[in-house]
């Protein structure tokens, strides 16, 4: 299978499987994961790097114990819509993962995401900074995760 648009990967799901979220930082991958309605995204867990073989790995992993058939990868788009060496990261490690697994897998710009996030457990929650820093990810990848999903129920 190769990379999806998201109207393409609502297509490609099988009917009820959940699709996880990734934020994917440079020391660790936030997962998120929807309900199987595709409604909501929820924060699942946080993959410290090692290799991506690795990493992959715990990914299927998370995925299989959800039953999650899709992944939506957070592509960081700079703010003027270009894409950066970031963006050229998250697109080949789709394209790394698709090498492993034949699985629909669809990119959904993240800008901002991270900043949405740490608003939200600074002002609203009143998280302290390392509690924040193990939250961020994972809820960066929820908040990704819910665009995608809204994106996918408005067409």
């Amino acid at each position: 299978m190769a990379v999806l648009d998201i109207t393409e990967l609502a297509a490609a799901l099988p009917r009820g499987a959940p699709v996880v979220g990734l934020d994917l930082g440079t020391k660790t991958i936030g997962v998120a994961v929807s309900d199987a309605s595709l409604m909501i995204a929820s924060p699942l867990e946080l993959i410290r790097k090692t290799q991506f073989t690795q990493d992959a790995e715990a990914l299927f992993k998370a995925m299989a114990s959800r039953h999650a058939a899709g992944i939506v990868i957070g592509l960081p788009v700079n703010m003027d819509g270009t894409e950066g060496p970031r963006s050229q990261s998250a697109r080949a490690f789709g394209r790394n993962l698709l090498r492993l697994k034949d699985l629909p897998i669809a990119f959904w710009d993240e800008r901002l995401s991270s900043v949405a996030v740490n608003r939200v457990l600074i002002d609203e929650a009143d998280i302290t900074r390392a509690r924040r820093a193990d939250l961020v990810d994972k809820m960066a990848a929820a908040y990704i995760l819910q665009g995608a999903l809204d994106r996918m129920r408005s067409l």
